[in-house]
C-alpha cells in the first residue's frame, strides 16, 4: 500500500532540520576552534629583464603552525585574458607542476613554509610571461581572506627601471623630512636669538664697571683730542651703558682708568644725575 503524499512531506521535514542543525554545529565548531584570517603579502608589480630569472615573492601570516595540511598554489592570468591557469602546487615538501607549456621546466620552489614564505622562481622569462600571478596559501584551520596578486612585466634590459617605485618614494619622503627638520632648526635658532635680545638688561660679567672716581667735565674738543692722541691698534675700549627707566633729565659722562701704557683700557660710564 503506497504511503500518502502528505506523509512523505512529514518524514522529509525532520531530515531537513537535522541537516540544518549539522551545518550550524559545524560553523559553531569552526568559531570555537580559534579560526582566524590568513593574510598573504605580495608586491603589486615587478619588472623582469627578458631572458633572466624572475622571483615571485609571496609571504603569509597565520596564527596556526604550518604542517602537513599547509599548501601553496600559484596560478597565472595571461595579459589580456579573463581566465587563470594553475601551474604550480606545493604540499608536504613535494612540488607538483602543471602542464601549461609556457612554464615547462622553468619553475622552482624558493620558499620556506616554516618562515611563512611561499615564493617561487621562474627561469628564462619571456614576453609571453607578462600577466598577473596569483599566490594562494592554505593553512587550516585559518581561512584565506584574499590571495596575493602580482602584476609582472617582462621588458628589455635597457628598459628596466633604474629605481623601483618604493625606492623613489622613500627618497622623496626622506628629502621632505630633512627639509622640514632643517627649517625647524633655523626657526628655533632665530627665535632664541630674538628672545635673548629682549632679555638683555646691561653689561655682561666681563664688562662690569669697576668703582672709579668721576672725572671732571671736559669739553667735547678736549675729549676728542684725548682719544685721537691714543696709539692706534694698541688699546681696547669697553663701552657699557647702565640702563635706566623713566625720563632722564640730564646725564654726566665721566672718563676713568685712562693709562698711557700698552694694553690700557678706556672705560666710559653713563650715570643718571640726581633729581
Amino acid at each position: 500500500m503506497a504511503a500518502p503524499a502528505g506523509a512523505g512531506a512529514v518524514i522529509a521535514a525532520p531530515d531537513s532540520r537535522r541537516w540544518l542543525w549539522s551545518v550550524l554545529a559545524a560553523a559553531l565548531g569552526l568559531l570555537t576552534a580559534g579560526v582566524s584570517a590568513l593574510e598573504v603579502y605580495t608586491p603589486k608589480e615587478i619588472f623582469v629583464a627578458n631572458g633572466t630569472q624572475g622571483k615571485l615573492t609571496c609571504k603569509f601570516k597565520s596564527t596556526s603552525t604550518t604542517g602537513g595540511l599547509t599548501s601553496v598554489s600559484w596560478s597565472f592570468q595571461p595579459e589580456g585574458a579573463d581566465t587563470t591557469v594553475s601551474f604550480f602546487h606545493y604540499s608536504q615538501g613535494q612540488v607538483y607542476l602543471g602542464n601549461y607549456p609556457p612554464f615547462k621546466d622553468r619553475i622552482s620552489w624558493a620558499g620556506d613554509l616554516d618562515k611563512k614564505d611561499a615564493s617561487i622562481n621562474i627561469e628564462n622569462m619571456q614576453f609571453i610571461h607578462n600577466g598577473t600571478y596569483i599566490c594562494d596559501v592554505k593553512n587550516p584551520p585559518d581561512i584565506v581572506v584574499q590571495p596575493g596578486h602580482i602584476r609582472l612585466y617582462v621588458v628589455e634590459k635597457e628598459n628596466l627601471p633604474v629605481f623601483p617605485v618604493w625606492v623613489v618614494v622613500g627618497i622623496v619622503t626622506a628629502v621632505v623630512l630633512g627639509l622640514t627638520l632643517l627649517i625647524s632648526m633655523i626657526l628655533a635658532v632665530l627665535y632664541r636669538r630674538k628672545n635673548s635680545k629682549r632679555d638683555y638688561t646691561g653689561c655682561s660679567t666681563s664688562e662690569s664697571l669697576s668703582p672709579v672716581k668721576q672725572a671732571p667735565r671736559k669739553s667735547p674738543s678736549d675729549t676728542e683730542g684725548l682719544v685721537k692722541s691714543l696709539p692706534s691698534g694698541s688699546h681696547q675700549m669697553h663701552h657699557c651703558v647702565a640702563l635706566t627707566t623713566g625720563p632722564v633729565p640730564s646725564v654726566d659722562v665721566g672718563v676713568a682708568e685712562l693709562h698711557r701704557t700698552p694694553g690700557y683700557t678706556l672705560r666710559t660710564q653713563v650715570v643718571r644725575a640726581p633729581g
